[in-house]
């Protein structure tokens, strides 16, 4: 096929950045996972090469004048404008921003590096020795365990991470604030979010202030209440996930068996009417020394439309941080497949005429990313999903009666989460706002503890500096996007529930999804597409009145959804083969578990054989 010269341009830009992009998400991969051979070094590199084409000056010359010369079709003028308006969330002019985002680069590599070195863990309050541990194996620990002195320990382990990241992450702090105000932002904040969302952080703050305002009188009276039932200790932060969760963690936990949560996800999502369209991949799930506390999900293959290759299929990479056998970690592992797996659902499925459309970064909306995700990782609180998909490796339902327990004991604590949230992006504007001769490591420390204060109501099991996501470029300034997120996953639940009657197994659901949230990627603005969906504006409302939903109404609701589950059952059972239209390949670290197109059986023999692998891994060396 003989493309003309604009096609031409546009094909081999795509070409171009789908090398670079992918170059950097390989290495980005194995330096988080800490894979053999993995560099910083060469992540810093990559960075800076994919950083340099995305802030060419004279590629955006170009494209700005075969946008003006116009005559062009409908579909490169398009694609034409989303290079536009990505070169210019990246071009950097002068040689002393680009010197400094280089520099930014080398000094995010280099904490990274120090902080997966770093041994984090808990002093045995026993023995006094110390015991290595996660930051998700220590806050596992602080839900589930009845030891008060070692819940308290784990905090302490929690709290030492803060310390530890401060002095490095105070310089990258100011440098992103100098090249940000170098590039005529008021501040690193201001920039990061004006990229992806197209507005500005005094547009955005109030959105979140209204958020804080109407949810303190909940936030209070919850916190009223869980002293007034589990005494006043209950409000100490190594004691509040406890009281919340109690023994019921322990109690539900043979409904969410580990090694069964990739069936479990894939039967979900394929009864929604959710495929992948032809892609693969890459699932790292278990905890292990040296790898990143968070999960994500990437994609070093971007989902498009060539001019000159057809379709092409994503690649993602998806981890999560399960220790197998640890009270938990079966619905901690299910909820992250249901998250990420929702993520790479929606980037599998952007069909648009360049890579660029279907990347995760700006201009990308962060709030337009998670909501697709949130939406689906929200399913597992279902009633009507606990009925089908809790099952205990006998396949026995898990019982109403723990259902209902769990309602009565979280649905008035349930604003938490969103306090939880909402510390976050308040705490990051403290930090840019703050003058830089005022900006140092005390004051860094001080600041995380008073958002915690102001915004939660007491300190969070979760000190702000243990979070991951302020720490890279990558996820900085990124957390407004979650609840902005959440507003839309309830604008949108309600209006499925409107629609069609219930939410799980429904396959219209997916195709819905697919047609007005994630074919158009990021073509088109999140608000708009939460507008086209729902049929209104977005707004905190749906989110406020579940928060205020009296108690008994709901599990009178919640009661029946879980009767039908029951007696329906799952569209798909644990030995049915479903087809996502998609590989999926089960590792740990360096090692291949299982590939799905290696199996007869597909992805059910590849579940089967990630089952085998945990029983002997993990089970049978207890």
């Amino acid at each position: 096929m003989t493309l003309d010269a604009t096609s031409q341009f546009i094909e081999q830009f795509n070409a171009s950045y789908e090398q670079k992009h992918k170059a950097f998400e390989d290495n980005f991969w194995s330096t988080k996972m800490n894979l053999k051979g993995c560099s910083s070094d060469e992540l810093t590199r990559t960075k800076n090469e994919l950083d340099a084409f995305l802030g060419d000056e004279t590629l955006l010359a170009r494209v700005q004048q075969l946008l003006a010369a116009g005559g062009l079709t409908p579909e490169n003028e398009k694609t034409l404008k989303i290079f536009e308006r990505t070169f210019k969330c990246y071009i950097i002019t002068d040689k002393e921003g680009v010197a400094m985002r280089e520099e930014l680069n080398r000094l995010e590599a280099k904490l990274a590096e120090d902080r997966r070195a770093f041994k984090l863990g808990y002093k045995d309050p026993v023995s006094g020795t110390f015991v290595e541990a996660s930051s998700v194996q220590l806050r596992s620990i602080m839900r589930t365990s009845e030891n008060e002195a070692l819940r308290k320990a784990c905090f302490d382990g929690m709290r030492s991470i803060g310390p530890f990241v401060a002095p490095q992450f105070v310089e990258i702090v100011k440098l992103r604030n100098k090249l940000a105000r170098s590039l005529g932002f008021e501040c690193y904040y201001d920039m990061k979010v004006t990229a992806a969302e197209g507005f500005g952080k005094h547009t955005l703050f109030p959105m979140l202030e209204k958020l804080v305002t109407r949810s303190k009188g909940i936030r209070d009276k919850a916190l009223a209440t869980l002293a007034k039932e589990k005494g006043e200790s209950a409000l100490q932060p190594w004691n509040m996930g406890y009281a919340l969760a109690g023994d019921l963690s322990a109690l539900q936990d043979p409904y969410f068996p580990f090694e069964t949560a990739v069936n479990a996800w894939a039967r979900s999502f394929a009864a929604l009417g959710i495929t992948y369209e032809g892609a693969t991949m890459r699932l790292d799930l278990c905890d292990r020394q040296g790898k990143y506390s968070n999960g994500f999900c990437h994609w070093p293959q971007p989902a498009w439309v060539s001019s000159t290759r057809g379709w092409v299929p994503s690649q993602a990479n998806f981890t999560s941080l399960a220790t197998p056998g640890q009270v938990g970690s079966g619905h901690t592992a299910l909820v992250t497949l249901m998250h990420e797996g929702g993520h790479a659902a929606h980037f599998a499925n952007v069909r648009q005429p360049s890579p660029l459309f279907s990347q995760e970064r700006a201009p990308t909306s962060i709030p337009y990313a998670e909501n697709q995700s949130m939406f689906l990782d929200s399913l597992v609180g279902d009633a009507a999903w606990l009925g089908r998909y809790a099952l205990s490796k006998e396949g026995k339902v898990i019982p109403w009666e723990l259902v209902e327990r769990e309602i009565r004991s979280l649905h008035n604590y349930k604003v938490f989460a969103l306090t939880s949230m909402l510390a976050v992006p308040f705490f990051e504007r403290g930090l840019y706002d703050m003058p830089e001769d005022k900006l140092t490591v005390d004051a860094m420390l001080k600041l995380a503890d008073q958002v915690e204060l102001d915004v939660q109501g007491v300190l969070s099991s979760r000190p702000l500096l243990s979070v991951p996501h302020p720490l890279t470029d990558e996820s900085a300034a990124y957390y407004h996007g979650y609840i902005l997120a959440d507003c839309a996953v309830h604008q949108t639940r309600r209006h499925f529930l409107k629609k069609y009657g219930s939410l799980v197994d429904k396959e219209k659901i997916g195709a819905d999804l697919k047609k007005i949230y994630w074919q158009p990627g990021n073509s088109r603005m999140f608000l708009d597409l939460i507008k086209e969906m729902t049929g209104s504006e977005l707004s905190g409302d749906a989110w406020i009145e579940m928060m205020e939903q009296n108690v008994d109404e709901l599990v009178i609701e919640e009661k029946k959804a879980f009767e039908e589950a029951v007696k329906k059952g799952p569209k798909y059972g644990p030995k049915d083969n479903v087809d996502l239209d998609m590989r999926v390949i089960l590792v740990h670290g360096d090692e291949v578990i299982s590939d799905s197109k290696e199996c007869k059986g597909g992805l059910t023999e590849a579940c089967e054989k990630f089952e085998e692998w945990i029983g002997v891994n993990f089970h049978a060396k207890k």
